[in-house]
């Protein structure tokens, strides 16, 4: 409020204590005390009292309005978001009438979202299945090369010079 640092504050309690002594210094500093918790108490009510005055008068709302004129974009992305929002919330069937073109296009892409699914889990699942038979056949190999002794030497005696 009045910006005072620690060393401004350390020099008006020196002088405190020298002006009105170590006996009546409590005394000072809790009035001292009631009468700043009394001025911040009515700024506070005073506050309040401006702000309810400015909401009973629509003042919030040109007050808003003048935000969302200086801020255009900001304005335009809560558009957006709003509009991004309705998009989202109608891709569920349960929103629309069912009998209406609307519904009944919702209710087709619903059904065409869970058979894209339902296909794609299904292509993983083989591709998974694929891949697992591949490094069965790889690991039967290399446990068979394993068990061979040396097979190149066996067929190729000349090898050994």
């Amino acid at each position: 409020m009045f910006d005072l640092g620690w060393t401004e504050l350390l020099i008006i309690g020196v002088v405190a204590l020298i002006v009105v002594g170590p006996k009546d210094l409590p005394v000072l500093f809790r009035n001292a005390g009631r009468w700043v918790g009394k001025a911040r108490g009515m700024a506070r009510e005073f506050s309040r009292a401006m702000n309810d005055a400015a909401d009973e008068s629509g003042m919030s709302d040109v007050a808003k309005t003048f935000k969302t004129a200086t801020n255009p974009l900001g304005s335009a992305l809560d558009g957006v978001k709003d509009a991004a929002r309705d998009l989202t919330s109608g891709l569920d069937p349960t929103k629309f009438d069912p009998d209406s073109e609307t519904g009944k296009l919702a209710k087709e892409r619903a059904a065409d979202a869970k058979k894209i699914q339902a296909a794609t889990a299904r292509a993983a699942a083989d591709r998974k299945a694929r891949e697992a038979e591949e490094a069965r056949s790889k690991a039967d190999e290399a446990e068979a090369a394993l068990n061979d002794p040396a097979p190149d030497a066996a067929q190729n005696p000349e090898s050994k010079t």
